[in-house]
């Protein structure tokens, strides 16, 4: 995304049909790899943070709509869940109505975990950012609605279920 060229192609990297795809992974993994960095104390995991992050976004959520909301196994979301309450960062309570269903809401301390990372985010971005030339950072900084509603746009398209594959005649 620095303008740079691809060996293969001669390409810019963002003209590219993938580079905009490209350029968002390669910025995904370097936020969590400089994450780490800022604040080697985390000893959370990604999922777990989004998790938190999920439940401070929905309180008294239950499972099977997390696991639908951050598109992980129902599994996978109750092995999170679980080593996050043995932390004290959720709490499980009975769903109003319903004694049998689990609400889950994050605690003070995982509300706290969730706007420490974030803030640790933003402060790597800024950084980031202030040693970019001027014009690339207004271009970002332009952007960044754009983003958002691109970021909406995905979430619109994650939550239509899949069309069934056609059925071949025998």
């Amino acid at each position: 995304m620095s303008g740079t060229t691809t060996a293969d192609s001669g390409t810019p990297r963002g003209a590219r049909p993938d580079g905009l795809a490209e350029g968002l992974a390669r910025l995904r993994r370097a936020l969590r790899r400089g994450a780490r960095v800022a604040d080697p104390g985390n000893p959370l995991a990604v999922a777990q943070l989004e998790l938190l992050s999920a439940l401070t976004e929905h309180p008294r959520a239950r499972p099977g709509q997390l696991a639908r909301l951050l598109h992980m196994r129902p599994n996978t979301v109750t092995t999170i869940v679980n080593a996050l309450a043995a932390q004290g960062l959720v709490s499980r309570a009975s769903a109003d109505g319903d004694r049998r269903a689990v609400e889950l809401t994050a605690t003070d301390t995982g509300q706290q975990a969730v706007h420490t990372w974030q803030a640790t985010n933003a402060a790597l971005l800024h950084l980031a950012l202030s040693t970019l030339p001027a014009p690339q950072r207004r271009a970002l900084t332009a952007a960044a609605p754009a983003l958002d509603a691109l970021a909406s746009a995905v979430d619109r398209l994650a939550d239509i279920p899949p069309e069934p594959p056609p059925r071949r005649e025998a």
